[in-house]
């Protein structure tokens, strides 16, 4: 069972294609079993700079510390390829099956009941009554809220805007904090910063319906811009490099608050508008999964592992080039909304976080 992760915070990860490395000078014991771990990956693709990226960052991370994990991975184009991924690697006898998303909660069910004997992981969902299916989930919401105030804060316009790949819960939670974030921040300070995309209440904004069409996050966005807003968080893998795009382009009025791994580092080109990322700690998540694995410790479906602030899951990255940017006074709000909400002071609630 993976339910919390060490005190330095999570170790998990995911990268590109291919083999891992045979062995690591921080490996494990070279007499060790062979561990194959095999992920399959959503239709966003392994260089979505976004959670498919953070997956296989840390199932190569798992292989890098654990000297008989064995990693690799298979690209899924469309939503029909999941079962045959999955079924592709139980005939293969992958000791652990990675399913990467919430979209692939059915196949996996569907797979998993079908492969008993056969050791799956899931990210961004669950599987009710699949003991061989181990949930990684996270409480986007409460990084995502802290995004929103933060949004709110630095807005010099006084509107703000989200918008998703599609419209399902791993997305609309992060879309859920953030709006709250801003209405905090307006309860807190009587101010009025608008929040374009996405209204909570009705559950209903505005959507690309993909994770990887960079010229609808372009579209999108600049319908954003025209409306008022300079700060903008999309929660849309590849989608959202559009609208890093138009921001890297708008010579400092808009900037963009990213989303899975931090910016600076996924999507490096770009780190110039990225105000912030809502960081989703799934490479350490998945590197724990696969190193606990590969040690011969069972998975445990219940309770599987959730992110939270307090156990390092999620977090907001650092400001990195907008470290001078940001006011003293709204960062040291900032890091004290998260202790509140560690603390359970400020409650953050949506009704798409995992259950």
């Amino acid at each position: 069972m993976v339910a919390v992760l060490a005190a330095g915070g999570l170790t998990l990860a995911a990268a590109a294609c291919g083999s891992a490395p045979d062995k690591s000078p921080s490996g494990g014991s070279s007499t060790a079993a062979s561990y194959q771990a095999c992920m399959v990956t959503d239709t966003g693709g392994i260089d979505d700079r976004s959670f498919n990226a953070s997956a296989w960052a840390g199932m190569q991370a798992a292989a890098q510390k654990a000297s008989n994990v064995k990693a690799k991975y298979t690209p899924s184009t469309a939503e029909s390829d999941y079962e045959p991924n999955l079924r592709q690697f139980v005939s293969q006898k992958c000791d652990f099956i990675l399913a990467v998303g919430g979209l692939m909660g059915d196949a996996t069910k569907k797979v998993a009941a079908e492969s008993t004997g056969s050791q799956f992981g899931i990210v961004d969902s669950a599987v009710a009554g699949a003991p061989n299916v181990f949930p990684m989930q996270f409480a986007t919401q409460e990084a995502a809220f802290l995004a929103g105030y933060l949004a709110a804060g630095y807005s010099k316009s006084g509107k703000v805007a989200t918008y998703g790949g599609l419209k399902i819960p791993p997305v609309t939670v992060f879309m859920d904090g953030f709006a709250d974030g801003v209405a905090h921040y307006n309860k807190t300070k009587g101010k009025n910063v608008q929040v374009l995309g996405w209204d909570k209440a009705k559950q209903n904004g505005t959507f690309a319906e993909n994770f990887g069409d960079q010229n609808k996050g372009k579209a999108i966005t600049n319908t954003f811009v025209a409306q008022g807003a300079d700060v903008i968080m999309p929660v849309a893998g590849g989608t959202g490099l559009g609208t890093a795009d138009v921001a890297k382009n708008s010579g400092g009025k808009v900037s963009v608050v990213w989303v899975d791994q931090d910016g600076c580092v996924s999507a490096a080109q770009y780190c110039d508008v990225f105000l912030t990322t809502v960081v989703k700690n799934i490479k350490d998540a998945v590197q724990e999964a696969v190193v606990t694995g590969a040690g011969g410790t069972k998975l445990e479906a219940t309770p599987g592992f959730l992110g939270t602030l307090k156990n390092n899951g999620v977090s907001l990255a650092p400001y990195n080039k907008f470290d001078s940017k940001v006011d003293p006074a709204l960062k040291a709000e900032v890091e004290k909304l998260k202790q509140d909400i560690v603390a359970g002071n400020v409650k953050v609630e949506s009704a798409n976080a995992p259950k």
